[in-house]
C-alpha cells in the first residue's frame, strides 16, 4: 500500500514544478525505481489514474526506469549484481557486502506544455 503514498507525493511534486513552470498540463513523469524499492508499477499507475483526474497530470505517461540491484564486496570492493539469491563475491567469495544501487525510488523529470 505504500504505493499510494508514493504516488501521491510523486504527483505533488510535479504538480508543483509544473506550476513553476507556468505549465498548462503535464504529459509525461519520468520515474526510477529500483529492483530492491518494493515499489510496483501498476500499483502506482492505477493509483496516477485516480488521484491525477481534475489537475494538469490528468492523462499523463507514467515512464518507469528499472535500476537493478548492484552491491560491493568489502573486502576486494568489487562491484556485481547478485545472482538470484547468492550474495556473495563472485571474486573472493566474501558475503560482506553494501548496496551500491537498487533501492531507488525519485522523480527524475517531467514533460510538460
Amino acid at each position: 500500500m505504500h504505493e499510494y503514498s508514493i504516488t501521491e507525493s510523486m504527483l505533488s511534486m510535479a504538480l508543483e514544478k509544473a506550476n513553476e513552470a507556468n505549465a498548462s498540463r503535464i504529459t509525461r513523469i519520468n520515474l526510477v525505481t529500483g529492483e530492491l524499492s518494493g515499489v510496483v508499477s501498476e500499483c502506482v499507475q492505477f493509483y496516477f489514474e485516480h488521484i491525477s483526474k481534475d489537475t494538469i497530470a490528468s492523462g499523463a505517461e507514467l515512464s518507469f526506469e528499472m535500476k537493478p540491484t548492484r552491491v560491493r564486496c568489502r573486502r576486494c570492493e568489487a562491484v556485481f549484481s547478485p545472482n538470484n539469491h547468492d550474495w556473495s563475491c563472485p571474486d573472493c567469495h566474501e558475503a560482506g557486502i553494501e548496496i551500491v544501487s537498487g533501492r531507488e525510488c525519485y522523480m527524475e523529470s517531467i514533460e510538460v506544455e
